[in-house]
């Protein structure tokens, strides 16, 4: 039940037919059934605008009380590019060597996948998603208010997905990447203290001749349950 203390107003929305509604469905998955984590990226420009309508579709997702606990940081200085590539491979170097369990190292087998992060300098962009792990309020009276937050994780995956779904319809390739720790993207880009990497996600084209692991995804039936 709405509250009259607070404001509603009317839903915007459009009803398709029901073969519009099937129509859109089935275009929608068989684009994205095409989309693969790349990791050889060319360094052609993205073109203007674009990353920008992909990041304001992904604020547009829905979060926890509406309180849109994220940051995306677009990084496209090579310089910074260097510099975050530097860090990220000293980490992973160590993660493959001494952190990561055999389980884990089988688990990635498949990828092919090691301490070598080419596509932080290779890709012309690269998205550093943060969580806000909690707001802060200025006060009138000077100084700030911790705002606590709600379901963060949740709401920055779903927004994640949102943009890597949009940037996907726009035509670019992405890699989903989590440095293990992330520590170093909040110092290396000069994030406060109550934001925490989520995510760092490279953008742009496939390099000419690109490859990618040959493997597939799990059929309908296996992950679909109704009742």
């Amino acid at each position: 039940m709405a509250s009259n203390e607070y404001p509603f107003v009317p839903l915007r929305w459009t009803r398709m037919s029901p073969a519009e509604s099937l129509e859109r469905a089935k275009t929608f998955r068989e684009s994205m059934a095409s989309r693969r984590s790349v990791r050889d990226f060319s360094p052609e420009p993205i073109p203007d605008g674009v990353l920008e309508d992909a990041i304001a579709c992904a604020a547009g997702a829905p979060s926890g009380a509406n309180q849109q606990p994220w940051t995306f940081v677009v990084v496209t200085d090579p310089a910074l590019k260097a510099k975050l590539r530097e860090a990220a491979e000293a980490e992973e170097r160590e993660s493959y060597a001494r952190r990561m369990s055999e389980e884990w190292l089988e688990a990635l087998a498949p990828l092919g996948t090691d301490w070598h992060k080419p596509h932080f300098t290779d890709a012309p962009a690269i998205i550093v998603v943060f969580e806000q792990v909690y707001g802060v309020k200025p006060l009138p009276e000077g100084g700030v208010k911790k705002v606590k937050h709600y379901y963060v994780q949740e709401s920055v995956g779903i927004a994640v997905g949102f943009l890597i779904a949009a940037l996907t319809q726009a035509g670019l390739a992405t890699l989903t990447h989590t440095p293990s720790p992330m520590g170093f993207l909040r110092e290396v880009l000069g994030r406060p203290e109550n934001e925490r990497a989520f995510a760092v996600l490279p953008v742009g084209y496939p390099a000419p001749g690109a490859r990618v692991p040959d493997i597939g995804k799990k059929p309908l039936h296996e992950v679909l349950v109704r009742r």
